[in-house]
């Protein structure tokens, strides 16, 4: 029997999965490791974290079983991070991360300066404050005498590769994130390197998700207890990662993950732009391409809420008290802005809020009106995806937000459309241990095919049509609201209000 490695670099931890041939997981080990914050809004990482626990961790994993039999290595991680090296391959700077809101500068000046219309020409997408090319400018006009010394532009996951092989590499799905990829032609945009300052020798060469990037070198295998000669694939951006692990590949397929943040993933074998750049228009694991729009907080709001605000960590309790004679007839809204938001809006000025209180308002009112808001934003992307003709008639439905019934059934309802949840969701990691399965096996285009076969069913919410209609009333109320609050959100930032 042969294993092969899935590796899950998040931003709080590092996950690590054993896989079969037959897709089974064997084992799994989780290493934690710190989050520095500087300053307000800022948030970094050292990259010598990561593979600390990779050392520590792989070891784990393969406790009682031959390490020979370990085929290959996948990584799917955390996207956008900005790693530099010097010309000793020496990391510069701690990564600024995906969540670093340091760059609204940049941001504007790269959407408003240079142009949406331009940059959408050259990459597929506009500017976002967690996108590498604004933190590259940053750091050109703040800290001049690092970014003189970059011989080396690296995501968080190809670190891990590179200390692996030896070979500095990214793939398309990763990369696409940058905002430094011309995505339609799967190439380096010339005009964005030229614009951040950088030649395209500073960048790792480009590979497919599922190709071989190279072996482990005998120093990394030594280090992590495997033999030299295992195959190490490109691997792929978190969500890609996870969308191979979901089956979510080909054309209309769709995922959604109610995480920490919430993403809809959209996969196509076409390349589409939304002309309003509320979707990013990123290449797929599969060799396809995929939209996605990402909400900064999901699942958060309800850790936040419950947590933070009501100081009760017993969240099935607090759902139990939402009937079902309530859904789509709640009175209280919820905008779901703690972070600020990615898509559709790209405003980091906006805010949560929570609308609609009367003296009768309960707090089961406001769970529910924070889960249905989460519900409705994430439908937001869905709408976009919709109005450019591609059709989603179900999805598969992961992430730690999955594991409530009620936050299944209102979404499944919001949405008007069944959600499928997968018996294997161990997320980016399962994902790129199929994609080394792949890189393995030497068939080139078998990324889909593979994540089709792994693909395992264990339930199905479907929506209920009256309810449905419900809901369909109340998302139409709920999307006046941002609109109603937009210029309040940028006076309030100003300080002007």
């Amino acid at each position: 029997m042969e294993f092969y490695i899935g590796i899950d670099l998040g931003t709080s931890a590092c996950k690590f999965l054993l896989v079969d041939e037959t897709g089974k997981v064997h084992n799994t080990v989780t290493k934690e490791y710190p989050l520095s914050f500087p300053h307000p809004g800022w948030s970094e990482q050292d990259p010598a974290h990561w593979w600390r626990a990779c050392c520590e961790g792989l070891p784990q994993l393969l406790a009682g079983v031959d390490a020979g039999q370990v085929a290959g290595i996948g990584v799917g991680g955390q996207m956008h991070g900005l790693v530099a090296l010097d010309d000793q391959d020496r990391v510069l700077r701690p990564a600024i991360l995906w969540n670093d809101g340091r760059t609204a500068a940049q941001v504007e000046y790269l959407n408003n300066t240079v142009g949406r219309d331009k940059l959408s020409a050259w990459t597929g997408n506009i500017a976002f404050a967690g996108f590498t090319a604004p933190k590259l400018l940053w750091m050109r006009q703040q800290e001049p005498d690092l970014f003189a010394r970059i011989a080396r532009i690296m995501l968080p996951k190809d670190y891990l590769v590179y200390r692996m092989t030896g070979v500095h590499a990214t793939d398309f799905s990763d990369a696409s994130g940058m905002l430094l990829l011309d995505v339609a032609h799967r190439r380096w945009s010339r005009e964005m390197l030229e614009l951040c300052g950088l030649t395209e020798a500073q960048m790792p060469r480009l590979f497919e998700s599922y190709q071989p990037v190279g072996t482990l070198t005998p120093q990394a295998a030594g280090t992590l207890g495997l033999p030299a000669g295992v195959t190490v694939c490109a691997g792929a951006g978190d969500n890609a990662a996870a969308a191979i692990g979901t089956g979510t590949v080909g054309e209309g397929r769709c995922n959604i993950s109610l995480g920490t943040s919430g993403t809809v993933f959209i996969s196509s074998e076409s390349f589409r732009v939304d002309p309003h750049n509320a979707l990013h228009a990123f290449a797929h694991a599969d060799g396809g391409y995929h939209l996605m729009g990402c909400m900064l907080s999901a699942a958060s709001c309800n850790k936040w809420w419950m947590e933070n605000i009501l100081q009760d960590s017993d969240y099935a309790a607090a759902q139990a008290e939402i009937t079902p004679d309530k859904l789509g007839r709640n009175h209280v809204f919820y905008l779901p802005y703690l972070m600020g938001e990615r898509s559709p809006i790209n405003d980091t000025n906006a805010r949560a809020t929570f609308l609609g209180m009367t003296m009768d308002t309960t707090r089961a009112d406001m769970t529910q009106a924070m889960l249905e808001g989460v519900a409705f934003a994430l439908r937001d992307s869905v709408e976009v995806a919709r109005s450019l003709g591609l059709e989603i008639p179900r999805s598969t439905l992961c992430g730690g937000g999955s594991r409530s019934p009620l936050w299944r059934k209102i979404l499944a309802n919001v949405l008007g459309i069944p959600l499928d949840l997968p018996v294997t969701e161990q997320g980016p990691g399962y994902g790129a241990a199929l994609l080394a399965m792949v890189a393995c096996c030497g068939r080139r285009d078998s990324a889909a095919q593979v994540s089709r076969e792994m693909l395992q069913v264990k339930e199905t919410v479907e929506p209920d049509p009256a309810l449905s209609a419900l809901y369909q009333a109340r998302y139409e109320e709920y999307r006046q609201i941002y609109p109603a609050c937009k210029t309040l959100f940028a006076n309030l930032a100003k300080g002007a209000v």
